[in-house]
């Protein structure tokens, strides 16, 4: 066998294990707010800066427009989101948070990080590894959307 094809030796199972796992720790907070993850990073966008194009949320995100619509769609029918054509081009979808969505913004606060801090404090890693973990992975991230 391939040294370089042994699973122990790949970083892209590490991430996506941390990510699986990461959002499945999200799962109970955010089922309690009845939403999902991917709902969730929608409205963090939403909640940095409202009023934002469709195209702006899915380029934030990392994702195709095709796959953020669908999710935007299912929150408007939740009350969380409204759209409305773009002012200059009627093509364009302009998403913006109800109160419903701004008041999320509160319980999440409340609920999340505090949560996700008690599921970590088990972790050797201090606040400062968490920066620059984030920086390393911001690194790779940039590198592979080139």
């Amino acid at each position: 066998m391939h040294e370089e094809l042994k699973l122990d030796n790949q970083i892209c199972f590490r991430l996506y294990s941390a990510s699986r796992l990461i959002t499945q720790a999200y799962t109970p907070m955010l089922t309690a707010l009845g939403i999902t993850y991917p709902q969730y990073l929608v409205l963090m966008v939403l909640w940095e800066k409202d009023n934002q194009p469709v195209n702006d949320i899915a380029r934030r995100l990392l994702l195709e427009t095709n796959t953020v619509t669908p999710l935007i769609q299912r929150m408007e029918k939740l009350g969380i989101l409204s759209r409305k054509k773009g002012d200059k081009d009627h093509r364009q979808q302009i998403v913006s948070l109800t109160p419903k969505g701004k008041e999320m913004e509160q319980k999440a606060y409340e609920l999340i990080p505090p949560a996700m801090g008690d599921r970590l404090a088990a972790c050797p890693l201090q606040m400062g590894d968490y920066q620059i973990l984030a920086e390393k992975l911001d690194e790779i991230i940039n590198t592979l959307k080139r």
